[in-house]
C-alpha cells in the first residue's frame, strides 16, 4: 500500500468513527446511513481488514441502515466480515422490504444462514417475510413493506394521532405520509394526508372524513411494476397503498423504492441496448463479466460475417472501382447511425408507454418518413462529395440512391424489431442493436455494391 493510501485510509476509519460516535450520541440521528455506505464501499477497496473491523464496530441499528444503502454483491458477503449473531441483529432492525431483500441477496452466497436467519424471527414474522421473498421481481409484492400507519374507519382521529406518537416513539414506523384507512376486515377504503388530518376536530371518526380528502390510488400485490412506476409518477404519490386479492390493505410502496425501481430499469435498458447483462456486470469475478459480454459478442461476429459474405458477392465489382471500397463504411455507418437513434426512440417510447398495439403503425410510418428526409438530405450532400472526390456522376448517384436505401431501411427496422421483439415476449432492448446493425449493413452493402454493379460495370 503506498503513501496515498495509507493517507486515505487514515482519513476514512477517523472519519467513520466520528461518525459512529456522533450516533450514539445524537439523539437526532444527524449522521445519513448513505454518506456512511460510501465511506465504507471506499474503505473496502482500500484494505478489507480494515473495512471488516469497521463493520464490527458500528452499531447494528446504525448498519440496518447503511446495508441497505449497499450494492447488492456487498450484502451478499456480509458473512465474511460479521458474525450471524450480529446479521440477525441487523435484519431484524430493517423494514420488512429491505429486510426480505437482504436475505435474498445473503442466499446467493449462503443458503442456509439466510435459512438460519429466517428462523430466528418468530412464526408470524417469518411468515411475512417468506411472504415478500416469494414475489417475482417484476411484482409489486417484492418492493412492498408491510410497515405503515392505518386506522379503522370507526376509530377517532384522535386516537390514531396519539398511537401514531407512540408509534414513533419506540421506532415501529418512520417516513409516514397518509393514515390508511380500512374497514373491520381491513379492506382498504382510502387514505388521508397527516396534514390534512391534523386540521379535523380529534373527537371525528374516520368515517365522518369528507370523500374529497381521501384518496384511493392503490395497487395490488401482483400488479407489474410498471403500473406501479406509471401510478406513482403520473399522481405524484409519496407512497401507495398494496392490497391483497380481496383488497385487504397488507402494506405499501415508498417513492425511494419507485426511484430505485426506475434506475434499475433505466440501466437495464442502457445494458441491453449495448449486449450487456446488467446482472453479469454487478458480479465481482472479470470471469463471469467477460463470459456474459462474449456471449454478445459472439452473436456480433456472426452478423458481422453475414456482411462479409454480401462484400464478397460483389469482390469482382470492387476490384473493378476501388472507389466503392472507400465509400462502403460511409453507407453503412450513416445507416448504422440513423437505425439506431430510431431504435433508442422507440424501446424508450415503450418503457415509457407512449407505444400501445394500436400506435404500431403509427410509429413506423413516422420514422420512415423521417428517416426519408434524412435519406435525401445526405444523399444528396454524399452524391456531390462522391463526384467531386472521384469525378465520377454516376458514382455520386449510385451512393446517393444506396444512401436513401438504407436510412429507409433504417427507420423502418428500427422500429419494426423492437415492436416485434415485444409482440413475441421478448425485451425489445435485448439484442435489438445487433439485429439492427445486421440489417443497416447488409441492406447498406448490397444496396451500395449491387447499383454499383448494374450503373457503372
Amino acid at each position: 500500500m503506498n503513501d496515498k493510501n495509507i493517507e486515505q485510509l487514515d482519513q476514512l476509519v477517523e472519519i467513520l468513527n466520528s461518525e459512529i460516535l456522533e450516533f450514539k450520541t445524537d439523539n437526532n440521528n444527524s449522521v445519513h446511513p448513505y454518506d456512511i455506505s460510501e465511506q465504507l464501499l471506499k474503505l473496502r477497496d482500500i484494505d478489507e481488514d480494515e473495512y471488516s473491523k469497521m463493520l464490527k464496530r458500528i452499531p447494528s441499528a446504525l448498519l440496518a441502515e447503511v446495508l441497505s444503502e449497499m450494492p447488492d454483491i456487498v450484502q451478499e458477503e456480509i458473512s465474511d466480515h460479521i458474525s450471524t449473531k450480529k446479521i440477525v441483529a441487523i435484519t431484524s432492525s430493517m423494514d420488512t422490504d429491505d429486510a426480505a431483500d437482504f436475505i435474498q441477496n445473503i442466499s446467493e452466497d449462503n443458503e442456509e444462514l439466510a435459512q438460519e436467519i429466517l428462523e430466528s424471527f418468530d412464526d408470524e414474522d417469518k411468515e411475512l417475510l417468506e411472504q415478500l421473498i416469494s414475489y417475482n421481481d417484476d411484482e409489486a409484492g417484492a418492493y412492498m413493506q408491510t410497515e405503515l400507519f392505518s386506522a379503522r374507519e370507526d376509530e377517532k382521529i384522535g386516537d390514531a394521532i396519539k398511537r401514531l406518537k407512540e408509534l414513533k416513539e419506540i421506532g415501529e414506523v418512520d417516513n409516514i405520509w397518509h393514515c390508511h384507512i380500512t374497514d373491520k376486515r381491513g379492506v382498504y377504503l382510502g387514505s388521508v394526508g397527516l396534514e390534512e388530518l391534523i386540521i379535523f376536530e380529534h373527537d371525528m371518526k374516520f368515517s365522518d372524513v369528507p370523500s374529497d380528502k381521501l384518496r384511493n390510488y392503490n395497487v395490488s400485490h401482483k400488479a407489474d411494476l410498471k403500473e406501479v412506476v406509471d401510478m406513482v409518477t403520473n399522481y405524484n404519490l409519496s407512497s401507495l397503498p398494496v392490497v391483497d386479492n380481496r383488497n385487504r390493505l397488507i402494506g405499501r410502496i415508498t417513492s425511494d423504492d419507485v426511484y430505485d425501481i426506475i434506475q434499475d430499469s433505466a440501466t437495464e435498458q442502457i445494458y441491453n441496448m449495448a449486449g450487456v447483462n446488467d446482472e453479469a456486470e454487478q458480479e465481482e469475478s472479470m470471469y463471469q463479466i467477460g463470459k456474459s459480454r462474449a456471449i454478445w459478442l459472439g452473436v456480433n461476429l456472426l452478423t458481422a460475417i453475414a456482411a462479409s459474405i454480401v462484400i464478397g458477392m460483389f469482390d469482382a465489382t470492387i476490384q473493378s472501382l476501388v472507389a466503392l471500397a472507400v465509400l462502403m463504411p460511409i453507407v453503412a455507418s450513416m445507416g448504422g447511425n440513423a437505425g439506431t437513434q430510431t431504435l433508442t426512440v422507440t424501446v424508450r417510447q415503450m418503457a415509457l408507454g407512449d407505444i400501445e398495439n394500436e400506435d404500431a403503425k403509427k410509429t413506423i410510418i413516422k420514422e420512415v418518413i423521417i428517416s426519408l428526409v434524412n435519406g435525401l438530405l445526405f444523399a444528396g450532400v454524399i452524391g456531390v462529395i462522391a463526384y467531386l472526390w472521384f469525378k465520377l456522376p454516376l458514382l455520386g448517384l449510385v451512393i446517393a440512391m444506396s444512401m436513401v436505401i438504407n436510412l429507409i431501411s433504417a427507420g423502418f427496422f428500427g422500429a419494426v424489431i423492437p415492436l416485434t421483439l415485444q409482440k413475441l415476449k421478448i425485451d425489445p432492448a435485448i439484442g435489438s442493436t445487433v439485429l439492427l446493425t445486421t440489417v443497416t449493413d447488409v441492406v447498406g452493402f448490397f444496396s451500395f455494391l449491387g447499383l454499383a454493379t448494374l450503373i457503372l460495370l
